[in-house]
């Protein structure tokens, strides 16, 4: 045998990830969470000994707008380490790209688990030493499963209950987690642990120094990049940005995602090169660029229509992109334009396709009612189009035709972000937010067009990811309701 060392590398290791904490703590909810960025679009597997609980989280079938994810399930009843072992080989062969154990506490203190056998053994005939001698085949179970867990191909994520405990602050009780049901030192076989109370993850145990005393409210796609690019196997999200701006395909969804990412990850100032021209840029310069290219190519549109114009401007109003620089083309067969911006590239395209009045307007406030939502009424400063909703279409039916509905991410978006900001569990509440949100109520959130959807969704977005978050998104709606109120006439 031949002993010779060579360059180590992480490009081929997987992630062992350990969630941790007492019942109703966010468990199970962040490991699959962790587990849809580590997969990356390939399997989930969750062996289930919690009674099936994990099932609560998948999708339902037919009610995008309840969210879920998608994963491959196994129940198991009876932990023992030999249904263990062939689970983990099941996994295998079913070409699982992260496999999630919820609980591996189950496997130890469960029916079928490891005290459990410890105690069948001491039982057997002939046996002699109590409990104390009857853990040496045990031991060598034990190992065998940490051998399938640890050498599984792909990345592992389990979760591990904790004896309850509780700590009292004032007259706010809070249930913490103190003692592992595990093995005493399990969590060293883990490259992460976190800990976790009331939804709040924080990492006890890493060997990574990015996630070193990180503390993060549902822990998800952001934790797991971190985690990626620890491996080596994420991508600089700097040039995840650049390539997905020169994406000749990018539409008007994926370039506002693209520009939250670069926010988020504080990424906008970050210099480059224009791919076009080669003088220096930077990533937030060249997202607007690209953002003006879309909105001149939706605006050019022969099939665009007022009401289309005015989603878009409504769009573009939450989004704040309404100013905007836009510089337009130029070249030899192009007359030369003045520079403008967005909001009134828009301006200028909905005045162009406002159809005709079809009816006088009312002549007093007791004929016209309650103001409806308008361009000019919500930014009179930015320059708007003197229209309504109603007066774009027919001014009966709100309800979106056919091929203009939110879609069913859109949907499972909305309802996702709502039940982070602590609304979505109330119907009545979570349609009055929304129709806030658009300038119309709405009776179900299947009448949302795709653009209303897409102007809730990016509402809501700078409010995820905050502890304060749902404090303040519920200031953000009642600041709405008193500007609608003030749009509307007295009433004697």
């Amino acid at each position: 045998m031949t002993f010779t060392f060579t360059p180590a590398t992480r490009e081929t290791a997987k992630a062992r990830v350990g969630f941790q904490g007492p019942g109703g703590s966010g468990k199970t909810k962040s490991a699959l969470r962790v587990a849809e960025r580590l997969a990356d679009g390939g399997l989930i597997g969750v062996i289930d000994t919690e009674r099936r609980s994990a099932l609560k989280y998948a999708p339902v079938p037919g009610r995008p707008d309840l969210g879920g994810h998608v994963f491959q399930h196994m129940p198991m009843s009876v932990c023992s380490p030999e249904n263990f072992l062939a689970a983990v080989a099941a996994a295998v062969k079913a070409q699982i790209v992260v496999l999630v154990v919820d609980s591996w506490s189950h496997y130890w203190a469960g029916k079928g688990g490891l005290l459990a056998r410890v105690d069948q053994e001491s039982k057997k005939p002939g046996h002699y030493g109590g409990s104390y001698t009857a853990w040496a085949p045990v031991n060598d179970l034990e190992q065998d499963m940490l051998d399938a867990l640890l050498e599984f191909p792909g990345h592992v994520i389990v979760t591990m209950r904790t004896k309850n405990d509780y700590e009292m602050a004032g007259k706010t009780v809070t249930k913490v987690g103190v003692k592992t049901i595990q093995r005493e030192g399990a969590e060293y076989e883990f490259d992460v642990i976190v800990d976790m109370v009331k939804g709040t993850g924080t990492v006890t145990k890493t060997r990574y120094d990015a996630l070193d005393d990180l503390s993060v409210h549902h822990p998800g796609p952001v934790f797991a990049e971190t985690i990626l690019e620890q491996l080596g196997q994420g991508v600089d999200p700097a040039a995840l940005i650049i390539d997905g701006i020169a994406d000749a395909d990018l539409d008007l969804d994926g370039i506002l995602q693209l520009q939250s990412d670069a926010a988020r990850r504080q990424l906008m100032q970050n210099g480059l090169l224009h791919p076009g021209t080669g003088t220096p840029t930077t990533i937030a310069a060249l997202l607007q660029e690209r953002l003006g290219e879309i909105v001149s190519r939706l605006l050019s549109d022969d099939f665009l229509t007022y009401e289309g114009a005015l989603d878009l401007y409504k769009r573009a109003e939450w989004g704040r992109w309404l100013a905007v620089p836009y510089v337009p083309e130029t070249g030899p067969d192009m007359p030369e334009s003045a520079p403008t911006t967005l909001g009134e590239l828009i301006k200028a395209r909905g005045v162009a396709l406002k159809p005709a009045a079809t009816a006088p307007k009312p002549s007093t406030p007791e004929q016209a009612g309650p103001a409806p939502y308008s361009m000019s009424d919500a930014a009179a400063a930015a320059g708007a189009l003197d229209a309504t909703p109603q007066e774009a279409g027919s001014g009966q039916d709100p309800t979106p035709a056919a091929g203009d509905h939110a879609s069913a991410p859109q949907m499972r978006k909305i309802f996702a972000s709502f039940k982070e900001l602590g609304i979505a569990d109330d119907r009545e509440r979570r349609l009055k937010a929304i129709g806030l949100i658009i300038g119309r109520q709405i009776g179900s959130q299947n009448e949302l067009t795709f653009g209303e959807a897409s102007l809730v969704v990016e509402a809501v977005l700078e409010f995820e990811g905050q502890d304060d978050g749902p404090e303040c998104f519920k200031a953000f709606l009642n600041d709405l309701l008193a500007k609608t109120q003030a749009r509307e006439p007295a009433t004697v």
